[in-house]
């Protein structure tokens, strides 16, 4: 039996800046148009929480059982390794998922009936992003599906939530956060090209190639630079306080630039995690408090 640190690695905790800056900025944008209920910024935190805890078990178990973690470059994957049984790793899957799935009906049903049917392509995109016969994960899609998720609908969905209405300034900063997620799983696919083309996964990094791959990850790291520079124009020039982010981000677009591979790579994961989190609480604080 895996143990409890072997879980919480399984768990990827590198990754919940993905869930938490988007409820954040989300947050943030809410301020700027209306008044803030906290209690409903609270749920859409534990949504998005719970729902990227859902999909890194997901994905461990459909990676796992197809075979593709079985010379694994990266961190630990429960199933892969052989530390949990993939009806462990489901299980903890069906339960993070339903975490999400109850914590989005009660912001459902006290704010719009229709955000069941986003919570709930959230929830299959989920599952499917390397479950089922065909997972668009294997496709070349996965990217695309993190710029919509935990881009536009995580942060335009908090605002709208948490403030009844969605702005110019919601959807810059559902952009920015769109490809700061999207440039972290660039990184993780860059890193893993050799392995996944070997098992047979049509990442959208093995598609462009290595070189290709290492110029889209500049660009998702740049486009939120030049979002925040349209933010303190269109709203409020407090809000380059973003730009404190960029220090982070040429240190994860290092690695990528000068070849790293492998577990060079490993680093500008975390590091562009860390530059979206600071990001969102700079950008987030400051259009907030405009």
């Amino acid at each position: 039996m895996a143990t409890v640190s072997q879980w919480i690695e399984g768990a990827r905790p590198r990754t919940l800046p993905n869930a938490i800056a988007p409820v954040v900025v989300g947050t943030g944008a809410a301020a700027y148009v209306g008044e803030v209920q906290w209690w409903k910024a609270a749920l859409a935190l534990v949504v998005a929480v719970a729902l990227i805890l859902g999909v890194n078990f997901a994905n461990d178990y459909s990676d796992g059982i197809r075979g593709t973690d079985d010379d694994r470059v990266g961190p630990l994957r429960l199933v892969g390794s052989g530390a949990a049984s993939p009806q462990a790793v489901k299980t903890a899957a069906f339960v993070c998922l339903g975490v999400a799935a109850v914590a989005g009906i009660a912001v459902s049903v006290t704010t719009s009936w229709w955000l069941l049917a986003v919570g709930a392509l959230c929830i299959l995109g989920a599952w499917f992003y390397t479950g089922g016969s065909r997972p668009y994960g294997y496709l070349g899609f996965g990217e695309i599906a993190v710029f919509v998720f935990f881009g536009l609908v995580a942060v335009c969905g908090t605002q709208y939530v948490v403030a009844g209405s969605v702005d110019g300034v919601g959807v810059l900063c559902a952009v920015a956060i769109g490809c700061f997620s999207s440039a972290v799983l660039v990184a993780n696919n860059l890193r893993d090209i050799p392995t996944d083309t070997e098992s047979g996964k049509v990442t959208l990094a093995v598609r462009l190639g290595d070189r290709r791959t290492r110029i889209l990850f500049v660009v998702l790291l740049v486009v939120p630079f030049a979002v925040t520079v349209g933010i303190g124009a269109a709203a409020t020039w407090w809000a380059l306080f973003g730009l404190l982010a960029l220090p982070l981000a040429a240190v994860a677009v290092r690695p990528i630039v000068t070849g790293g591979q492998g577990r060079a790579l490993i680093p500008s994961l975390a590091t562009t995690g860390l530059a979206m989190l600071v990001w969102a609480i700079a950008t987030g604080v400051t259009v907030g408090l405009a």
